[in-house]
């Protein structure tokens, strides 16, 4: 009896710590600083922790914040066939046409990536340090969603394939057990992005082009592997886990053909491009010249108030992962 309450311990730990990996989110936003010019440097790589670290306030903001979990996905395969004609890339348009109802109900990253980057144009324009690198942050973790194909898919988690658990396995298992030791992140620069709402819809495409190839291939590859060889028992931080193997990873990391580095890759240059534009659009302001240096008492007591929440772990509103 103690084995089997210990076999159901370890299964409800691993679903909850399995989700979207904090490790790539911060690696994004930290990968990206080193593709920004001197101008932008000089505050950036000075406040690289904060913008590595509050990578993932996004996502803990879903711990406390119901209506935050649209602005992280869409599920695109709702409106249609690729390349998805029938929704309108207009937010005003899309609202005419389907409501905002609807539109939240599957997701909003594209419009909010939008949203996000005026926020962060403004913020330059004020000279405003604080939240010129809040934002910063959490730009960079929206547009690193919409690089990941199963944010841009009505079957998120396999739940419709019997293959739950492929979402974070996608997105946090192939990244932590290989960027480090096997991918390249020497990227080259930041570049002005003229469209910004065609550049972030064409990573959408991208990503929903290729969700139907991360779910069947680690359906094939599931049955060339034997189930006790699918997945081991892992220690982390002192606990023992459930994990998908270290075989079955890097088998599937193959059988993609580097597909999770080259994503990782294009997010890290897309929020660093980002980052570039924001701070063009607003005329280049010089950032050894900023106000409000530190944050206020309300700031600091929201990152407070997200860890908090996220320590609780229970997601208020739709749980993509």
């Amino acid at each position: 009896m103690k084995k089997v309450i210990l076999i159901i311990f370890l299964l409800l730990f691993w679903q909850q710590c399995f989700c979207w990996g904090f490790y790539a989110h911060k690696k994004i936003n930290n990968y990206a600083v080193f593709l920004l010019p001197p101008k932008m440097l000089v505050l950036y790589k000075s406040h690289i922790d904060f913008v590595t670290e509050h990578a993932v306030d996004p996502d803990m903001r879903r711990y406390a914040v119901a209506e935050e979990g649209a602005r992280h996905y869409i599920d695109i395969d709702h409106y249609g066939q690729y390349p998805f004609d029938s929704l309108p890339r207009k937010w005003n348009d899309a609202v005419t046409k389907f409501s905002e109802d609807s539109l939240q109900k599957y997701g909003i990253v594209p419009w909010w990536v939008q949203i996000m980057l005026h926020r962060l144009t403004d913020a330059f324009k004020e000279k405003n340090q604080a939240k010129i690198l809040k934002l910063s942050a959490e730009i960079g973790h929206y547009i690193a969603d919409a690089h990941v194909p199963l944010h841009v898919n009505s079957n998120h988690n396999g739940q419709y394939t019997n293959q739950q658990g492929i979402h974070g396995f996608w997105e946090s298992r192939v990244p932590e057990l290989l960027a480090d030791k096997e991918w390249d992140f020497f990227i080259g620069k930041a570049e002005y992005v003229k469209n910004p709402a065609s550049f972030i819809w064409q990573r959408v495409l991208e990503s929903a082009a290729a969700a139907d190839t991360v779910l069947r291939y680690e359906k094939e590859l599931t049955t060339q592997f034997p189930a006790d060889q699918k997945f081991s028992f892992e220690n982390r931080n002192g606990v023992t886990i459930r994990q998908y193997s270290s075989a079955f990873t890097k088998a599937y990391d193959t059988k993609l053909k580097g597909m999770v580095e080259r994503r990782m890759r294009l997010a890290i240059f897309s929020v660093a491009s980002f980052w570039y534009t924001a701070w063009v659009n607003a005329g280049e302001p010089d950032l050894t010249k900023l106000s409000n240096k530190e944050f206020s008492t309300d700031e600091l007591k929201e990152f407070d108030n997200l860890n908090n929440a996220w320590k609780n772990n229970k997601i208020k509103g739709r749980q993509h992962e």
